[in-house]
Parts: C-alpha cells; sequence; structure tokens
C-alpha cells in the first residue's frame, strides 16, 4: 500500500527543502505540519502511514520547512516557499491541508497564490494572534533558550493532548524527551517566533475556494474560538471535537476521514 512512498530535496534559488511524497492518485494533496522540533527528514513512512487513507486518490506530498531558515521569517514567507516549490513540481489546484502552523502558511497560500489552492482544511489554526497562543509559544521559547528541553516536551504534551492520552503515555515522557527535542535551537525558535506572524483574518474573504475548519473545543494552544472565528468570517462548515484539544488530528480516530469526504465532494 505504501511502497510509493519518496523522500527528496528540492533546492531552488539557493533554497532547499526537505519533502517526502506517496500515493497512487493523480491529484495533488499538499499536507501543511504544524510546527515541528525535528523536521520530516527520516520521518517518512510514519507520516505515510498517518495519512495512508488519501493514498488511493492523490498523490500527497509535504514540504518541510527551508533548510537555513533566516531571523525574522514570517508563515507568509514559509507560504511563499511551499508555492515555489509546488510551481517547481507543476502542481496545480491542489487540495490543501494545514494544521496549526501549517493552516496559518495554507490560509496566506489561498490569498497569495489562488491558482495553486482547490479546496482547503484549516485544522487546529488561527488566522490572528491571540493571547493564550502568545503565551503558550513565548514560553515554549524561552524553554528552549534555557536548554530545558524536558520541561518543553512536558509542557507541549499537557498544552497539545487530552488528559487520558497523557495519563497513557506519561511513562514514555523521558524517551519522547530525548527523541523529539530540538535539534537545531535557533531553528526552532525562529520557526515558533513565525506562528506569531499569522495575520490573515482582514483578509480571509479573498479565499475564494471552498473551506472545512476543524478544531478541538478543549485546545490550549490556538483556543476554540480561533478556529470559530475563521469559519464565521469565511460562512464555511466548521466542526469541534468536543474532548479534544489541540492533538485532535492525532487523537481523534475519525480527523483524517472527515478531511478526505471534504476533499471528495
Amino acid at each position: 500500500m505504501l511502497r510509493d512512498i519518496e523522500s527528496g530535496r528540492l533546492t531552488v534559488q539557493g533554497i532547499s527543502m526537505d519533502y517526502i511524497t506517496f500515493g497512487r492518485g493523480h491529484k495533488p494533496l499538499i499536507l501543511l505540519q504544524g510546527l515541528n522540533t525535528r523536521g520530516i527528514r527520516g520521518a517518512a513512512f510514519p507520516l505515510a502511514w498517518m495519512y495512508r487513507i488519501f493514498a488511493k486518490d492523490y498523490r500527497v506530498y509535504l514540504f518541510d520547512r527551508r533548510e537555513d531558515v533566516p531571523e525574522g521569517f514570517t508563515v507568509r514567507d514559509i507560504a511563499a516557499d511551499v508555492a515555489m516549490a509546488m510551481d517547481v513540481l507543476s502542481l496545480r489546484s491542489a487540495d490543501v491541508f494545514g494544521v496549526s502552523q501549517g493552516g496559518m502558511i495554507a490560509q496566506y497560500l489561498a490569498i497569495d497564490r489562488p491558482d495553486l489552492v482547490r479546496r482547503l482544511v484549516l485544522a487546529v489554526t488561527l488566522s490572528r494572534s491571540n493571547e493564550v497562543a502568545k503565551a503558550v509559544v513565548e514560553n515554549w521559547i524561552a524553554m528552549v533558550e534555557q536548554g530545558d528541553m524536558k520541561r518543553l516536551i512536558a509542557d507541549m504534551a499537557e498544552k497539545m493532548y487530552s488528559p487520558d492520552y497523557i495519563r497513557r503515555y506519561r511513562p514514555f515522557m523521558p524517551l519522547l524527551t530525548a527523541v523529539q527535542a530540538p535539534k537545531d535551537k535557533r531553528r526552532f525558535v525562529t520557526l515558533a517566533r513565525a506562528c506569531l506572524t499569522c495575520d490573515t483574518y482582514d483578509a480571509l474573504e479573498r479565499i475564494g475556494c471552498p473551506v472545512f475548519v476543524v478544531g478541538g473545543r478543549e485546545d490550549q494552544v490556538v483556543t476554540a474560538q480561533a478556529s470559530v472565528e475563521i469559519a464565521e468570517k469565511l460562512n464555511c462548515e466548521l466542526y469541534l471535537y468536543e474532548h479534544l484539544g489541540h492533538a485532535a488530528y492525532e487523537e481523534a480516530k475519525d480527523f483524517n476521514r472527515r478531511i478526505h469526504r471534504f476533499f471528495l465532494q
């Protein structure tokens, strides 16, 4: 089923980024992940397995952030990199699925390059920064700058996952700290700060494609209200998982099925 997984690197105009592609379909699907401590290199199979429901109908692409991230990099800059990668690979009118920071990037992609986006899913994300998101991200940045990786991973888990999930996996927390601690602290901090640059709310009406917004009622990172206000501004479909938070995309067993059904409408 997943024998067609490929990992590669694009280098365009001096910018290099890793990407993963898989799937037997001919339609393009762009998956934009959230803030990541390690990047996608070496994670091709687990990512393809996580999103395997899309493999029959799509050729799926996951783009990492560029290798050399400059200071002051914004989510709009990341969206421009994604657009450049899509241009190089001749990907047009793709379905785009953005999670968390990936949802911020997806909004700018749909606003700045509507020719690239056919349908859009915005999951556990925001269109403008709020006090909760600012406090959470700035706290994560402080932990990284202090070198407190154990506290960082614990706080990320606490803010993202449900209490039941945390209780179940608490014994594995030391392993997660070793595996998930950022390799490149400066890169993580720069990309974390980029989350706070999202400001699409007043331009959302420029998104002309069908949109589906998905959030978690208990989201302690961007808040459920952030999902609600995007859906209200776009007058589009909204689904909130009642007892899940920011990691609803991992915890909800039907999460990818919902996205798949929307894209195939």
